[in-house]
């Protein structure tokens, strides 16, 4: 990797649909160059996928909140981890050090709604013996993909 992988790395970071015409411009090489550049990227797996931004509020998906969840025992985890993913709601499931032994990110309409996750969904998963759950106030920095 060097300085124009990056540079075209930082442009599809910005525009996952802009062109091979546009970065070509951008990082002053040919097209079939650029091409060839993103198309090893691709193959190495350094370039995963290409996503979409979603404005969330314009989905009515307006609360943003931060769960830590404790497992009684380690026998449990593979459930949980299998549970944990089937909820659309969850964007993001990490197994963290600390106190805590996993970190989910949660999107949800209302505050309803996540009484209803944390109820009826997350406290019904065999072996989920506490939580913690932190509301987001306001998303001052999120990046994706840096």
């Amino acid at each position: 990797m060097d300085a124009v992988d990056f540079e075209i790395l930082e442009v599809l970071k910005i525009n996952g649909r802009a062109t091979v015409s546009e970065i070509s411009k951008r990082v002053n090489l040919s097209l079939p160059a650029v091409a060839e550049r993103i198309k090893k990227m691709e193959d190495s797996g350094l370039i995963e996928q290409y996503t979409v931004r979603i404005n969330r509020e314009k989905l009515n998906q307006k609360l943003l909140a931060f769960v830590l969840v404790n497992i009684e025992k380690a026998e449990y985890i593979q459930g949980f981890r299998e549970a944990i993913i089937q909820f659309n709601s969850v964007l993001e499931c990490h197994h963290v050090a600390g106190e805590y032994d996993y970190l989910l990110k949660v999107l949800v309409e209302s505050p309803n709604a996540l009484e209803e996750f944390l109820t009826n969904g997350l406290k019904k998963i065999k072996g989920v013996v506490k939580s913690n759950t932190i509301i987001s106030l306001l998303t001052i920095k999120e990046i994706i993909n840096k």
